[in-house]
């Protein structure tokens, strides 16, 4: 590997913990951001001809972390922090590297919830969370989520001046506002998932590399906050969803459906760190959607899979969280659970929900059931507007097939 081969992975890896060690001396994670591209810049020039340093990642924390309180000197209006923090920071030694990926410092934490504070829209908290914590460019945001680079490269700019202009700090709250805050680092991460495990729109329905990233993330929070049941709950839930990316499409591309999955194709490596998690989670959303995929993890055969359990699993959680789409997959559960003509009505009752409107699942799981009851014809018109209706390229082609076979 060449140096500046070394020193891109090296940042890759280590860019979320500088920026963080950074953000706790300059108070700005765009400038803290910043400084640790400095850092990069500078192993790039360096390194070439002085070869990489038996610890790279504590080089690039050491320049950056020295640069941040030259900054911190350079502007009289930090000089009364300056004398705060100057006299601990000035003269410690860089840190060491850390033994283990999880071994990870309160700073990260502190990152993680101002990149995902409230004050921001959702896309712009998606969109900076994967570039400070996950290491992404503004190219690879953009292509993971189908949209421009300039889009991407303005809802990171605003969502930095944002957290500037509200005067957000770079802490981990505590409290009613700590509850607040992590359930939005929570949806953030869940959110970014969910994205990659079923794309809303492109020619790919599955995109690993997003999914790796959330998983990561989880991971990570799980790790620093040990005493969240809901954040063992994600963690779960993300590792029970993750062991079956592989077996979700086929060797062109296509969609599997759950009852055709290859189950040996399931990773157990990833069911097991599922189920450590789930002695950890607690009873809320994220718990009892972690129980549930726990609950499919668990069958060895499809026709092994415990529905009642997860019909009940989905009634708990139309109780915590209320959504038609809720309703609609406990629909599904009754259906598998009590037979087609017990979901039905359950279905119809959700067709004047406004939510579900333009939602390409209501007509495709109604043109299941049709279809399980010998109701072809209907089941047809459902499958092709199923297919009208979704986004995704590999969906609309298994919608079609479908519909041509109904």
């Amino acid at each position: 590997m060449s140096a500046t081969q070394a020193v891109e992975t090296v940042f890759r890896i280590e860019s979320a913990r500088i920026i963080a060690a950074v953000a706790r001396i300059v108070r700005d994670v765009g400038i803290a951001e910043e400084i640790a591209q400095d850092a990069l810049v500078a192993a790039l020039e360096q390194w070439p001809e002085s070869g990489v340093p038996d610890k790279p990642g504590a080089w690039l924390m050491a320049t950056a972390k020295h640069r941040a309180i030259d900054l911190v000197r350079r502007k009289e209006t930090y000089a009364r922090k300056l004398a705060e923090v100057g006299r601990t920071l000035e003269d410690v030694p860089p840190p060491a590297e850390p033994a283990a990926p999880d071994d990870i410092d309160d700073d990260l934490l502190r990152l993680i919830f101002t990149a995902c504070h409230p004050v921001l829209a959702t896309e712009a908290r998606i969109a900076l969370t994967l570039r400070l914590m996950g290491g992404l460019t503004t190219q690879e945001i953009a292509r993971a989520f189908l949209t421009s680079e300039p889009t991407v490269a303005q809802r990171i700019v605003r969502a930095k001046r944002a957290l500037a202009k509200a005067g957000v700090p770079f802490e981990v709250p505590y409290g009613a506002d700590r509850e607040e805050r992590l359930a939005s680092v929570l949806e953030v991460i869940y959110l970014i998932f969910n994205e990659g495990y079923s794309a809303t729109a492109g020619d790919d329905l599955v995109r690993p590399a997003l999914c790796e990233d959330a998983l990561r993330l989880a991971r990570v929070l799980a790790g620093l906050m040990p005493k969240e049941p809901e954040v063992h709950g994600l963690a779960a839930l993300l590792e029970f969803q993750a062991s079956r990316i592989s077996a979700r499409t086929g060797p062109d591309g296509e969609p599997v459906l759950l009852a055709d999955q290859n189950r040996s194709k399931w990773n157990r490596l990833l069911i097991r760190r599922g189920a450590l998690a789930m002695r950890h989670a607690g009873s809320g959303p994220y718990s009892v959607q972690a129980a549930i995929a726990g609950c499919h993890a668990e069958a060895v055969r499809y026709e092994d899979t415990d529905w009642a359990t997860i019909a009940t699993l989905y009634g708990r959680l139309v109780e915590l969280v209320p959504s038609p789409v809720v309703e609609l997959n406990r629909a599904v559960a009754v259906s598998m659970a009590e037979g087609p003509e017990a979901a039905l009505p359950l279905v119809d009752a959700l067709a004047g929900e406004p939510a579900l409107r333009a939602y390409h699942l209501l007509p495709s799981v109604r043109g299941d059931l049709l279809e399980r009851l010998g109701r072809r014809e209907e089941a047809r018109a459902e499958f092709e507007r199923a297919a009208s209706l979704t986004h995704n390229a590999r969906e609309r082609d298994l919608l079609l097939g479908r519909a041509a076979r109904a």
